[in-house]
């Protein structure tokens, strides 16, 4: 039976069912040759990526740039809100109906929640929400997925460990909604009482009966976890600096207290100083993996939409 996948854009990780999820990422593993070699395939030759990113961003945009060049396309776009015109006055509607205009697809990063959702009513290209806030970043929860699955060899089963910001880390929401489309899976949410994880994610988890554990110290869980997922603390999402100086660096991962455990460490980056340097040349290490996984994910992203939903 031939597999389809049934969304035009992505937008959340709760529009996802498994089968999708497994789609996209039996998809990377077909591609990865290509991103790794640094080959260039014809898949996506002619055809133009819109990047529309309001909020700074660098493995993200970058990724999806180094994706849409490996199939040969182009890209179009910029990277900030101060190199568009909507500095100047002009909507976000009018600046997106230009992009679908001159795009075959749009990618999408704002610091508000719901704007990629809100475009992607209004253009007949796919849209592909690159994070919205403190929302939602459905591809780094695909290339999470793609890590772990490389990495461990399945995703059922599994103890995973979210750490730090889970208030408003946007990797940790999505990452934790498409947990529960999996079998057998206990999350541990490790964060100061002021980050703890949202009350609308934890309705989620208990709706699918998925075990969570809502814990304050990373060595009271660490022995029973396969996977440590650690966020920074955001510095940008605190209105009073002095709230975010009380919690910086509240976890730290270290060589130390890794050795003799059987897990990886990964991370969405950039860190700040939440993972010792120390780690970097260790087994644990999936972080930099992490990152690299994330061309051939994001390639397979948009040949997926692109091929499905031609202009």
């Amino acid at each position: 039976m031939v597999k389809i996948f049934k969304l035009k854009n992505i937008i959340s990780i709760k529009d996802f069912e498994r089968e999708d999820i497994e789609y996209i990422l039996d998809e990377a593993s077909k591609l990865e040759d290509i991103a790794q070699s640094k080959a260039i395939s014809d898949e996506l030759k002619g055809k133009v990526l819109g990047l529309m990113f309001f909020e700074p961003s660098t493995r993200t945009r970058i990724s999806f740039e180094t994706a849409m060049k490996r199939f040969n396309g182009q890209c179009i776009g910029f990277a900030s809100s101060d190199s568009s015109s909507v500095s100047k006055g002009e909507s976000i509607a009018d600046t997106a109906k230009m992009f679908e205009a001159y795009s075959d697809a749009l990618v999408i990063r704002h610091e508000l929640e719901g704007v990629s959702k809100f475009i992607s009513d209004l253009v007949d290209v796919p849209v592909i929400n690159a994070g919205d806030g403190a929302g939602q970043h459905p591809t780094q929860t695909l290339l999470d997925l793609y890590t772990i699955r490389d990495e461990i060899g399945s995703i059922d089963n599994l103890n995973i460990a979210l750490i730090g910001d889970l208030k408003f880390g946007r990797t940790v929401h999505s990452l934790a909604q498409s947990l529960t489309l999996f079998n057998n899976i206990k999350i541990y949410l490790v964060s100061p009482p002021e980050l703890r994880m949202p009350q609308e994610i934890l309705h989620d988890l208990n709706k699918t009966n998925v075990e969570y554990v809502e814990v304050d110290n990373i060595e009271d869980i660490i022995d029973d976890v396969d996977v440590l997922y650690v966020t920074r603390i955001q510095k940008e999402r605190f209105v009073d600096i002095d709230d975010y100086l009380k919690i910086k660096g509240a976890y730290i991962i270290n060589k130390k207290m890794l050795e003799g455990k059987d897990l990886i460490v990964m991370h969405p980056l950039p860190r700040i100083d939440e993972i010792a340097g120390d780690v970097d040349d260790t087994k644990y290490n999936k972080y930099f993996k992490q990152a690299a996984n994330a061309v051939p994910v994001r390639m397979a992203i948009l040949k997926t939409l692109i091929k499905n939903n031609p202009k």
